[in-house]
């Protein structure tokens, strides 16, 4: 991980008063008792909100929304990230270190979230954190690519349309980070991240906290690129849907299911009691190192057997990658040389997640065929296995976080929703 920064005091938020609202939760005598009973009033309303998803898994590396934010609302675009909590954009408070973006930073106007504020607890619970200035919400974000947000909290609203008719502008909590660390040589083109995590400081929980959503999301990532993301149970199918339970382990912020074997051409793989985390915010999958190993070991006796591709050493586009007799022309062509893998949850009964080889490979722009599975134990994921958006393609995946479960079915991602 890269050297710890120092929080540093935001200039314009010295001495602003209870007066203004514009803080959910920052002081229990005004702003949140206002904030509660607007939520009851909403609670028997409870909606959905569809978000159109732009992007792809290779060139891109990554599926975005377009959100609006402030008065007068601006958009910005999101990496969707259901691998971590915070939504966070780039903010003009000033900028230390901003990346390049689609829009200007987002300029904050006197609406810190304090340390006390229980989203501000949220963000560092289990642990305890220490309070350097009382008037403003520090954090860091730190990612497994090594990738970094620092700055504070902030609240503005949020306006959108809601599947019932109705349209709302809610104030929210967010991320205004003014010194980012983006690794590697394309960074993603975006204005920040769309924290969809199982935490309470999600825009998620904060809506359904207000009484506008039930704890759910779901996405549709097409293959194609786009696809769409939502926000409540409205869209979410009465049958057809294959469902496991999410880990109870009530420390984890993320989406882990399990424990799962993994199988490969339909055999027992010798890998079992997997610990999986879905996580839309990775581009590939991470297995840990004893899975890592297994599958490539497994890939390369299966295709020096057959003898019909070779090592594209040449490709530098990840870590693996096989070149045919001729190049592959798109990511259909690979079925035939490679067989699927498959995780089998062994605490429910015909619960598998499958990866057709289209779901574990992309085709490069030389033509050849690439690995989007890489070793986690590398890069400090430790025990899980990351399913990242190769493998959740063309697949409707929905997060109940109230039933505690995550369920997915083959889709057609490339048509939005009538709602």
């Amino acid at each position: 991980m890269h050297e710890e920064k120092s929080p540093r005091k935001i200039p314009f938020l010295q001495g602003f008063l209870c007066l203004l609202v514009v803080l959910l939760a920052s002081f229990p005598s005004c702003s949140f008792a206002a904030s509660r009973s607007s939520a009851t009033k909403k609670k028997a309303s409870a909606s959905s909100v569809i978000f159109p998803v732009s992007g792809n898994v290779y060139p891109k590396g990554y599926y975005q929304v377009t959100v609006n934010i402030g008065q007068p609302p601006k958009p910005y675009f999101l990496d969707i990230d259901t691998g971590s909590d915070l939504t966070w954009l780039q903010c003009d408070a000033p900028c230390a270190k901003c990346t390049p973006a689609p829009h200007s930073p987002y300029k904050p106007n006197k609406n810190l979230v304090t340390c006390k504020d229980p989203l501000c607890v949220s963000l560092y619970w289990p642990t305890s954190h220490q309070c350097e200035s009382l008037d403003q919400c520090d954090y860091q974000v730190e990612y497994a690519d090594r990738g970094s947000s620092l700055g504070v909290l902030v609240q503005d609203l949020f306006p959108l349309r809601f599947t019932n008719g109705s349209i709302s502008a809610p104030r929210l909590a967010f991320g205004c980070g003014y010194d980012q660390e983006i690794p590697g040589p394309n960074p993603p083109y975006t204005d920040g991240v769309l924290g969809l995590g199982t935490g309470k400081s999600s825009i998620l929980s904060q809506l359904n906290g207000l009484g506008l959503t039930r704890n759910v999301i779901g996405h549709c990532l097409s293959v194609q690129g786009g696809g769409f993301l939502f926000f409540g149970d409205d869209l979410v199918p009465s049958s057809g849907i294959v469902w496991t339970s999410l880990s109870s382990n009530s420390l984890e912020k993320h989406y882990s299911v399990g424990p799962a074997d993994l199988f490969f051409g339909g055999q027992a793989s010798g890998v079992k009691g997997q610990s999986i985390v879905f996580d839309s915010g990775s581009t590939y999958n991470y297995f840990n190192s004893q899975a890592y190993n297994a599958v490539v070991s497994l890939l390369k006796k299966d295709i020096n057997g057959r003898k019909q591709l070779q090592d594209a050493v040449d490709d530098k586009s990840l870590p693996i990658c096989w070149k045919a007799p001729k190049p592959f022309k798109s990511i259909l062509d690979v079925k035939s040389y490679f067989k699927p893998l498959a995780l089998v949850f062994t605490s429910a009964k015909n619960v598998q997640f499958q990866l057709q080889p289209e779901a574990y490979l992309i085709v490069t722009k030389q033509g050849n065929a690439c690995l989007g599975i890489l070793n986690g134990t590398e890069v400090g994921i430790g025990k899980f296995n990351v399913i990242g958006d190769i493998s959740l393609q063309d697949k409707l995946v929905i997060y109940d976080n109230e039933k505690q479960q995550i369920g997915w079915a083959s889709a057609n991602c490339n048509r939005l929703p009538k709602s």
